[in-house]
């Protein structure tokens, strides 16, 4: 392949991997003197934003300067605005039920377990899913038009994520909700938009990275191993299987979107009003 600094770009995909494992690192420090690991989920957002910042300073004269600012740019607002969120989501809650039974499994040391199977393994998942963010600052082609299609695709994707998180911290603020499914907003399109979002940023990111076919080429893996994060692994699947026997969760999935956004579907015993 050509038409990539291939040496230049092998040396940053090894900084970058070191500066997510560095944030994770720095995290399960952290973690494990205030005894909660759910810290971990905040840096996740961080640690793009290091990844961002760095390629960023190495690609310097090699890459196309507005290429490199724009896709550094929308990485670290993507970020820095999720591991915000968590954070305050999370202000003065105990330890995440899903790591409590994840440590509960733990052979020996919780620690060292939770040092292997979720900082190392997520700084890993940073590195690898990156590589739009790290590949696109090495790409010397002028933003073009699948650049334009990409930050419209990121733009509506962080719409999606953040008004959908609004939507739901607010429900959740109300004490008269509590126990309910929220089904209003976003909600009422699909039952995950801010997974939807996620969705949208990263293969807008990805379009960010596409102005050269090699680019393109190393660049996909990152869309697809989130697309089947959120859709099968650590995000839809395994939120639904926890809210499975919440009252109510039953008919909220059968009128609402899996994951795409559809108008709600009206319910069977439900009369159409109009003449």
């Amino acid at each position: 392949m050509t038409g990539l600094p291939w040496a230049a770009l092998a040396v940053n995909l090894a900084v970058a991997a070191g500066a997510a494992f560095a944030v994770m690192l720095t995290t399960f420090a952290l973690a494990r003197a205030k005894g909660l690991h759910r810290l971990v989920d905040i840096a996740w957002g961080t640690a793009f934003t290091a990844v961002a910042l760095a390629t960023c300073a190495l690609s310097a004269g090699h890459g196309d300067d507005g290429r490199r600012i724009l896709v550094t740019a929308a990485t670290a607002v993507w970020g820095l605005r999720l591991s915000a969120h968590i954070a305050r989501r999370g202000r003065g809650h105990g330890e995440d039920p899903r790591y409590e039974r994840l440590l509960a499994k733990a052979p020996g040391s919780r620690d060292a377990y939770a040092l292997r199977t979720v900082y190392l393994l997520q700084g890993a998942l940073v590195g690898l899913i990156s590589l739009p963010v790290q590949v696109a600052q090495y790409v010397p082609v002028p933003l073009g038009a699948s650049a334009v299609a990409g930050a419209v695709v990121w733009a509506t994707g962080l719409v999606f994520e953040s008004v959908g998180d609004f939507q739901l911290g607010r429900f959740r603020a109300n004490p008269g909700n509590r126990g309910r499914i929220m089904d209003r907003g976003l909600w009422g399109w699909t039952r995950h938009p801010n997974y939807f979002g996620d969705f949208l940023v990263w293969w807008g990111l990805f379009l960010l990275a596409c102005g050269t076919v090699q680019a393109a080429a190393v660049a996909v893996v990152s869309p697809l191993v989130m697309s089947y994060l959120l859709l099968h692994g650590s995000g839809k699947r395994l939120l639904e299987n926890h809210l499975a026997d919440r009252p109510g969760y039953a008919a909220y999935t059968a009128r609402t979107s899996g994951f795409f956004p559809l108008p709600p579907r009206r319910q069977p015993h439900q009369e159409d009003p109009r003449p």
